[in-house]
């Protein structure tokens, strides 16, 4: 069974996303400078930014199903043309709307709640790894105590506002157990599990 994935690249001071983030301007006033690690061209000729690309490898690799918030679905899918992963995409949303087919896979649109869309996204991944986007979604899933890993991207920036990846998780500490740490000069790779959130249910 796959796991449960969060995966966010982050500002220093906690932001994943600049202010004022819109479909023109989908990661925000300053974001892009979030996601710079992925896209360097010099990723290819230094064996410390050849990391980055294989992080970023791996997580492709991973994905079996993805779950976005609505937001998150209705900035980015103009941008990518396609669903974020060559997998199938399930969006968090208080709509009733048909499946939207696209080239690598469906936008499925889940407006029963995370439970519904997690056990929809299992079936669907095959055994591979589900990937959380979005703020929202990724929060909601914290609280309800059902990630079972997490990986941030830690980037050498602050943004000094922006969208906060850990807000509105609850009061409940959450304990992580550090598994990887892989460094690079455009950003430190972090990698956790969270042993004490519930198994989710079948």
């Amino acid at each position: 069974m796959g796991d449960l994935v969060l995966s966010f690249s982050m500002s220093l001071d906690g932001f994943i996303a600049g202010p004022d983030v819109s479909v023109d301007r989908p990661m925000g006033a300053g974001g892009e400078r979030l996601h710079e690690w992925m896209f360097s061209s010099d990723a290819n000729n230094s064996p410390a930014r050849e990391a980055d690309a294989e992080m970023a490898g791996e997580l492709h690799a991973r994905a079996g199903a993805v779950i976005l918030g609505k937001r998150t679905f209705a900035i980015g899918v103009g941008l990518w043309g396609d669903t974020p992963f060559p997998a199938p995409s399930f969006v968090l949303t208080s709509e009733a709307r048909p499946p939207l087919a696209m080239k690598s896979a469906d936008f499925v649109f889940v407006n029963d709640g995370i439970a519904s869309a997690l056990r929809q996204a299992k079936k669907a991944a095959g055994g591979k790894d589900i990937i959380v986007m979005g703020a929202n979604a990724a929060q909601q899933y914290l609280k309800a105590g059902l990630v079972d890993e997490m990986i941030i991207q830690m980037v050498p920036v602050l943004l000094g506002g922006g969208t906060r990846l850990f807000d509105h998780i609850g009061a409940n500490p959450i304990e992580l157990v550090s598994t990887r740490v892989v460094e690079s000069p455009a950003v430190i790779h972090l990698r956790f599990r969270l042993p004490n959130q519930k198994r989710r249910a079948a």
